[in-house]
């Protein structure tokens, strides 16, 4: 009996990547699901196995090269026919000019959404070289093709992902590996929260007035991407909320 094809997805325990999780899951679906938060991923992995998925998390920041070494040394064997990884891990730190930046900031968003990607990827492409069909889907953003006032840093790092993805695609092409990235809009998660550093009210005003993506939404694009045929690379994909025309274009209605 064939061994049962494992989806990686880093940064499961909210948004974006549980909801990756969450839609993908079913009976025969197998899941390595990563973040720093155990207690989330626990309560995540109990309501994939209710579905009949099979789950394996670990408790892992994807800024340390050697934890995410360590962590793909430690994959039991059953859960080693890797043939998707989503490198979802990211955030954004402060919302300020570049004359206001604060370092620490800088570091953990580079560190997070840039190395992180590479040490996840590195970590887990040995895997992938020996599936048939393996595919990485890198979580961008409409910050990785555009920039906006404040964005900075932020803007950079996801551009950073943008060329990641695409330089991935070639260098990988001869080993059969697709590999897409998507680019979303304004999407309400914890996102704009973990910006503001837990400025609740500040977090809000980003999505006053509009009826933004919903983590479901971007799910479905994933979803799309792993569902193609074997011929058929989706290089990128973008989604906005219909308010929505760039990162600086929003139409939001009036408060009342």
């Amino acid at each position: 009996m064939a061994a049962r094809e494992t989806i990686v997805i880093t940064g499961a325990s909210s948004g974006i990547g549980r909801a990756c999780a969450q839609i993908l899951a079913g009976p025969g679906t197998q899941f390595i699901l990563t973040a720093r938060r155990e207690e989330r991923l626990r309560h995540l992995a109990s309501e994939l196995q209710n579905l009949g998925a099979s789950v394996w998390t670990y408790t892992l920041d994807v800024r340390s090269r050697e934890g995410c070494q360590k962590w793909a040394q430690e994959i039991p064997e059953s859960f080693r026919n890797i043939r998707v990884l989503i490198n979802n891990a990211g955030l954004a730190a402060g919302l300020t000019g570049i004359q206001d930046g604060e370092v620490n900031d800088w570091d953990q968003m580079i560190d997070t959404n840039v190395k992180g990607l590479l040490y996840t990827t590195e970590a887990i492409l040995p895997y992938l070289k020996q599936s048939q069909g393996a595919q990485i889907i890198n979580m961008s953003s409409i910050a990785g093709r555009e920039v906006y006032a404040n964005g900075n840093v932020y803007c950079a790092s996801k551009h950073a992902v943008d060329a990641l993805t695409r330089s991935m695609r070639i260098d990988l092409l001869p080993l059969g590996i697709r590999v897409s990235s998507v680019s979303p809009g304004m999407v309400e998660t914890e996102f704009s929260l973990v910006r503001f550093k837990g400025n609740a009210e500040r977090a809000a005003v980003v999505y006053e007035g509009i009826k933004p993506l919903k983590p479901e939404d971007v799910a479905d694009a994933v979803n799309y991407i792993i569902s193609a045929p074997p011929h058929v690379t989706v290089a990128d994909m973008v989604l906005f909320p219909a308010a929505q025309a760039s990162s600086r274009d929003v139409l939001r209605l009036p408060l009342t």
